[in-house]
Order: structure tokens, then sequence, then C-alpha cells
């Protein structure tokens, strides 16, 4: 289903603006700054690696480095085809190549999406905070202060009756959602309690910032976008965020999502179009290329390991 909407939404993106067009975009393009764009994703990829081995040591195992960085690799590549397989590749990886039990490895991925999740928390009211005004006057342009007033007052009772259904019901979904929120909080804390939390703290804003700093940097490849804002690029970014869990890495999806969160700043449609795909083409094409040699190379580097069964 991910992989359909994917094509559908290239389909759509490629109605807005023909394929000639999208050429010339990306032979004008400023390659200079998509590289410098791919150094700080690579950075963030690097520091992600890295990370993982403060959440690995509590557990009694050592996390070799090479191993770590190629697994995140991996599994990047491996959501293209099927999304969220990504966490079960990487986590059966370093069962293979570092011994580390297939469940608690995996226990340490969904800990460190909880911290992720947290950061992009932080993100979106960060961006809330320095945007509201342009928020509250784009809500004013389309709706009266009386309707606002009203989809806040349902969402408030919608919040309300959904807190005490999730909190007394035994259904499934309430279980589930339940479940979900006690893991995102038991992953915040396990960080709480590592030896080096510091040091994971660090890593994860280090990685957040460079990904805001990969999609900032990246629209000065696009002349048109040179005078872009930076409340767009923060909303720009969230919104991006959030359409690669739609599609398999983002395909059709992230273009889109990017041209609908720069519209409200008023930015030409094309360029913003063809900025989202610049930036997913070479994103994309970073994680085929090192995705691909970190598969290829896994055995041969673990070939003597005694660690590898």
């Amino acid at each position: 289903m991910p992989l359909l909407l994917g094509v559908v939404l290239v389909w759509y993106s490629l109605s807005k603006i023909s394929i000639e067009e999208l050429f010339e975009y990306f032979k004008k393009a400023n390659y200079g700054w998509v590289v410098l764009g791919l150094f700080f994703g690579l950075l963030s990829h690097i520091s992600r690696a890295y990370r993982w081995k403060f959440m690995i040591e509590p557990l009694g195992y050592k996390l070799g480095f090479p191993n770590s960085l190629m697994a995140v690799f991996a599994a990047y590549l491996v959501n293209y085809t099927i999304p969220r397989a990504g966490e079960i590749t990487r986590a059966t990886l370093i069962t293979n190549y570092e011994g580390v039990p297939f469940e608690k490895g995996f226990g340490t991925i969904v800990a460190e999406r909880a911290a992720d999740m947290v950061m992009l928390l932080f993100i979106i009211g960060v961006t809330f905070f320095f945007q509201f005004e342009f928020i509250f006057n784009f809500f004013l342009n389309k709706f009266s202060a009386t309707k606002i007033a009203m989809i806040l007052g349902v969402m408030i009772l919608f919040l309300g009756f959904g807190y005490v259904f999730i909190k007394k019901s035994n259904s499934k979904i309430a279980v589930k959602f339940k479940s979900f929120i006690e893991g995102l909080l038991e992953g915040v804390m396990v960080v709480f309690r590592m030896k080096k939390k510091w040091a994971f703290i660090f890593h994860t804003v280090f990685i957040w910032v460079m990904y805001v700093l990969m999609f900032y940097i990246t629209t000065f490849a696009v002349a048109e976008l040179s005078d872009i804002s930076f409340g767009a690029i923060l909303v720009g970014f969230i919104v991006g965020s959030f359409s690669i869990a739609a599609t398999n890495g983002g395909i059709g999806s992230y273009p889109e999502a990017v041209v609908i969160a720069f519209l409200l700043f008023n930015l030409p449609e094309d360029p913003s179009r063809a900025f989202g795909w610049i930036m997913w083409a070479s994103q994309t094409l970073m994680i085929i290329i090192l995705g691909g040699i970190s598969l290829v190379y896994l055995p041969i580097f673990n070939r003597n390991s005694k660690k590898a069964l």
C-alpha cells in the first residue's frame, strides 16, 4: 500500500511539473550546496551509529563501530523496500555479527526511536513558539475566530474523551496505544539511567541539528529559494519528516510535502517541488550507495570474527 501511494504521488507530482522542467532545475542546481547537505546528512548517520554503542553497553555487550555504521546504512536501504523492516534488519545484523541477542538489540532501537520522537516534538514546539503569529494568522485567514474556538473546543473534548477511554478501556486499540506510550516513556527513562547519558543526549541533539542543517543548506542549491525564511525551513523539515513514513523512503510523498509547506510561505511552487525532488534524490542516492556497500561488505568484514554466527 505505501509503495502504491508513492507511485500515485510520483504521478501527481510529475503532472504538476513536466520531466523536462524538472530536469532543467536539476541541471541548474548548485551541487556544491547539495554535496555539503549530504555531508551533514552523513555526519548524522555516523553520529547515530556511534550513539547506538551507548545503548548496547549497559546490556553487557560491546558494539563495534564499523558494524554499527554498516547496520544503520543497511537498515535505511531496507526501509526503501519494506517500511519499518529496516529496524528488524538492523537488530538481526548485530545479532549475527556482534552476538547481541535480537530482542535486546531491537529493544535499544525502540528506545532510540523514542529519543528521536522527543527531539522531533521539541522541534515542533520550537517552530510553533517562533511561528505562533504566522500560524495563528494563517488559521484566522482561513477560519473565523468563532470557528477556531469551536475547533479548539472539539479538540480538547476529543482529547479528554480519548484520555478517559484509553485509561479505562481494555480494547485492543487502547491496549496498543497504552503500550506505545509506556514504551516511549520507558525508552526515554533508559537514557537517564545510562552511564554515558550526556554523551547520548549530545549525539541525539547533534543528529537532529545535522538533519535541519542538511535541509537548510540544500535549499541554496535552487536559486529561486535563496531568500527562504528559517520559519519555512522548520515547517518544511517537519512536514517532510512525517511524509517519509507515508511511503517507501518518502518516494513521491517527500517532494509534495515540501511543496505544501513552502506554499504556506508564498514560495514559488515549481522551485519548491524541484527542491523536494533534489533533496529526496540526493539522500536516496547516498543511502542506495552506502547501504548497498554495507550489505555486501558486512560478511566480508566479519569473515574472521569470532562473534559472527
